[in-house]
Formats: structure tokens, C-alpha cells, sequence
């Protein structure tokens, strides 16, 4: 009985042992493959919504050097135009009432 539990064991030891660690060792290895690839895709997303966002905020700041501009360049036509457009008949005064 006891020369079969040493057998046993020794064959754990030296046979299993060592299929138990590959196994595991490859389930590892595939499983750093798969989060290497996730964090890739990932970084790629990020990249694109930081894209997208510096060209939003460049269009915004185009508007805003547009408006700084007006403001600037034209504060006296503009105060013409603004004081022609408040003497102009209000529409929804004129409109029929149902």
C-alpha cells in the first residue's frame, strides 16, 4: 500500500505537475494576448474622440475669432444695423390674431 502511494504521487509530481503548469501558463498567455488587444482598440477609440474633439473646438474657436472680429472691426456699422433693425415694424404685431 504504501509502494502505490509513493508511485501515485511521484507520477502527480513529475507528470502532472508540469501539464498543470503548461495548461495554466497557456491560459495566461492568452489571456495577456486579449487584453494587449483590448487596450489597443481601446486606445485607438480614445484617440479618434480626441481627434474629434480638437477639430469641434477649432471650428469654435474659427467662430469666435469671426464674432471678435465683427465686434471689433464694425462696432459702428453694427450699431447702425441694431438701431435700423429696431425701427422696423414688429411681425407678430401685424399678424391676425385667430
Amino acid at each position: 500500500m504504501q509502494k502505490s502511494n509513493f508511485v501515485i504521487l511521484f507520477f502527480l509530481i513529475v507528470v502532472g505537475l508540469p501539464v498543470i503548469l503548461g495548461v495554466v501558463g497557456d491560459m495566461f498567455k492568452r489571456w495577456l494576448k486579449h487584453k494587449e488587444r483590448m487596450a489597443e482598440a481601446l486606445n485607438a477609440q480614445t484617440a479618434e474622440k480626441a481627434a474629434q474633439y480638437a477639430a469641434h473646438t477649432e471650428r469654435l474657436e474659427q467662430r469666435v475669432r469671426v464674432l471678435e472680429r465683427i465686434i471689433t472691426d464694425k462696432r459702428v456699422a453694427l450699431a447702425d444695423e441694431i438701431e435700423s433693425l429696431r425701427t422696423l415694424p414688429d411681425p407678430m404685431a401685424t399678424r391676425p390674431l385667430n
